[in-house]
């Protein structure tokens, strides 16, 4: 292991975001901690202590004497071991999805939807999220643009599209004379999953009637779509991003009818640049339909 103070700034910079990308936000110790070896100390004790002769009522140890106290003592010193935490309470899912709808249902406008987003606390990806990660920008704009979920970035500024996945979408966005203040960001699931894995079928469906509602009170004109998630998502179906994409489809939120066209998601651009060609084909389709054409 090479240390960190051998590494060049441009090194540690690029070590840095490398833990980024794999999920770790912060580290908890000042020094190196051998895990494995506190792992089989705690199995050496746990085996020492289910070896030990059992005590009888008195408290002495049967059949030992004189030789009891020295075992005693050995497992009164032994670490307690920790209480078991009593089980989170959870509803069905089809029940957090009726509570979703309901809670959704019952917003007039965005800050209201936020504020009931807020309190909802039957989607297990909120458990484990630092904030919850709500639409920004401009709803009056009449764009309003799509993300799978928040990633770390976004996660701890509490904002869509943050750092530099949110630098790349600034980028494809002034392509095409936008910037982030002219739209409406958002994502469909509003709390990070753990590790930035894809949200499971279940957690999607908990989420639906929040994002529908925001496409709901915003009534946006044109909608954008980013990414494989987020265009099943909306369309349905298996198909991939490179399938999806490019073409312009009318989905119905709310009873909100609006026309979606799917593109890449930043982080496709990021982790394989060839990938640009494709956003920028769909971006020039996206900017025609803004501008009337």
């Amino acid at each position: 292991m090479i240390p960190a103070n051998d590494l060049s700034p441009a090194q540690l910079a690029a070590l840095l975001a490398f833990h980024a990308d794999a999920g770790v936000e912060w580290l908890l110790e000042d020094e190196a901690v051998d895990r494995f070896a506190e792992f089989e100390a705690m199995k050496a004790k746990r085996a020492e202590a289910r070896s030990a002769p059992q005590s009888g009522p008195t408290g002495a140890v049967q059949g030992q004497g004189a030789g009891a106290q020295p075992a005693a003592q050995s497992r009164s010193a032994a670490p307690a071991a920790p209480a078991a935490s009593p089980p989170s309470v959870a509803i069905p899912d089809e029940q957090a999805i009726r509570e979703a709808r309901f809670a959704a249902e019952t917003a007039r406008s965005l800050p209201e939807l936020r504020t009931a987003m807020e309190s909802f606390n039957h989607c297990n990806l909120k458990n484990s999220a630092r904030n919850l990660v709500f639409a920004e920008g401009d709803p009056a704009s009449g764009i309003m643009i799509v993300g799978p979920m928040p990633y770390a970035d976004d996660d701890r500024d509490g904002q869509p599209f943050a750092g530099r996945l949110g630098e790349m979408l600034e980028r494809m966005l002034f392509g095409i004379g936008l910037a982030r203040q002219d739209v409406l960001l958002t994502n469909v699931v509003p709390w990070r999953p753990p590790g930035n894995r894809v949200p499971s079928g279940r957690e999607a469906d908990i989420c639906r009637p929040f994002i529908e509602r925001q496409i709901a009170l915003a009534e946006p004109r044109q909608l954008l779509l980013l990414g494989n998630f987020t265009a099943r998502f909306f369309f349905g179906g298996a198909d991939t991003i490179h399938q999806l994409r490019g073409e312009w489809r009318e989905l119905s939120a709310g009873g909100h009818r609006v026309p979606a066209l799917a593109t890449l998601h930043p982080q496709d651009l990021v982790t394989a640049p060839v990938n640009k060609r494709f956003a920028w084909q769909d971006l020039l389709v996206f900017k025609a339909k803004i501008n009337g054409q």
